[in-house]
């Protein structure tokens, strides 16, 4: 029943998506609500790879949002990076050694600077939408670089301690981002080409929806489900839990470089305040209330939490309201606490997770 539901679910969103010529009439404020809601189907549903299928507990997607929105902006705004410098070799010879680390990293840094540069000037003569299918492939790509790069040396850890670290990895990429000056520091980025639409939002949504539920109904998607009931189980089998903790890491942290790039390409606008743990939490809060590894909830809830800050807004400015519940209703992360306490204490499934189907295997 569950997977019924979850293609149910992928059905109706490809319906979305062919009926996308006829959204462009409605209001911005609605068409702008409709574009939050399929990016952030996008960054729940990958995040749930790692968290919900793999039994993980990442808090750093966001960062790897931002290194999608970043790069994909870099990348159709044709910012060309500068090369890092050449250590000299003169000097005491004691400092020959860590010279010669920064050479290393010198020419690997130049390399990727290297190929941007000339993707940037090479991207800029093709149509609009072969742009943009580059630059979010692009922005996906780093993102997947980004969480191999974290993945790797710490998803031998677990439970709070990869809480920890996968937090701190979203913080370093945003100081890294207020320092780069080529990136626009603190400022962020302006002038953005305006290239998301309903059609490339929703679209990616449902790539998304289909590339996850395939690699977790698939023969090889099983590791994820051992690796998430019991890891030492799994070790002990013979399956190479860390392999596919890593796996889930990148494939989750691609979309989530691609739904950077939407928000990017439709805010026109990006600062690293955006990218924040608060937004981390954000999408962690979205798969807890649709289900730890229950696809179709999580698109709800989804839904659900990218139209309830704006219903409070309204009620917010209700005048037969009392004015501390009006307060209340202005602050949508007082609101996300109290449910996340009420949800832990009386449904610790997941609000969705009797009704869509749970997110298990049927045994073959």
């Amino acid at each position: 029943m569950g997977a019924r539901g979850n293609y149910l679910l992928l059905g109706v969103l490809t319906l979305c998506g062919v009926a996308s010529p006829w959204v462009g009439g409605i209001s911005p404020y609605y068409f702008d609500i409709l574009i939050g809601i399929g990016i952030n189907i996008i960054l729940a549903v990958s995040l749930n790879l790692v968290n919900g299928y793999t039994g993980q507990f990442s808090l750093g997607h966001a960062g790897f949002m931002a290194v999608g929105a970043y790069l994909g902006s870099a990348l159709s705004l044709v910012v060309k990076f500068p090369y890092v410098s050449i250590p000299e070799w003169t000097g005491n010879v004691l400092w020959w050694i860590p010279k010669l680390l920064w050479l290393i990293v010198a020419m690997v840094v130049n390399a990727g600077v290297s190929v941007h540069n000339g993707l940037a000037v090479g991207v800029e003569q093709l149509p609009h939408g072969a742009q943009f299918l580059i630059v979010l492939m692009y922005g996906g790509m780093g993102a997947a670089f980004a969480g191999l790069l974290v993945g790797i040396p710490s998803l031998r850890l677990r439970g709070d301690y990869l809480a920890i670290v996968t937090l701190g990895f979203n913080e370093i990429i945003k100081g890294l981002i207020q320092n780069c000056e080529p990136l626009g520091a603190q400022l962020g980025l302006n002038g953005i080409p305006e290239w998301t639409n309903f059609f490339w939002t929703f679209g990616f949504a449902v790539v998304t929806i289909f590339v996850v539920l395939h690699l977790v109904h698939s023969t090889y998607g099983r590791g994820f489900l051992a690796v998430r009931d019991d890891e030492i189980a799994a070790e002990a089998m013979g399956i190479h839990t860390t392999k596919y903790k890593v796996l889930a890491f990148v494939i989750g942290a691609f979309f989530a470089g691609i739904a950077g790039g939407l928000f990017a390409h439709f805010k026109q606008h990006i600062d690293p305040e955006a990218f924040g743990y608060l937004r981390s939490v954000d999408i962690v809060v979205m798969v807890i209330l649709g289900g730890m590894g229950n696809t179709a909830g999580v698109v709800f809830a989804a839904i659900l939490l990218t139209i309830l800050p704006e219903l409070l807004r309204k009620v917010a400015h209700y005048e037969w309201l009392p004015d501390w519940l009006q307060q209340v209703a202005e602050n949508r992360m007082i609101l996300y606490s109290l449910l996340l306490i009420i949800l832990m204490l009386t449904r610790p499934q997941g609000l969705f997770g009797n009704f869509l189907g749970k997110g298990t295997l049927r045994k073959s």
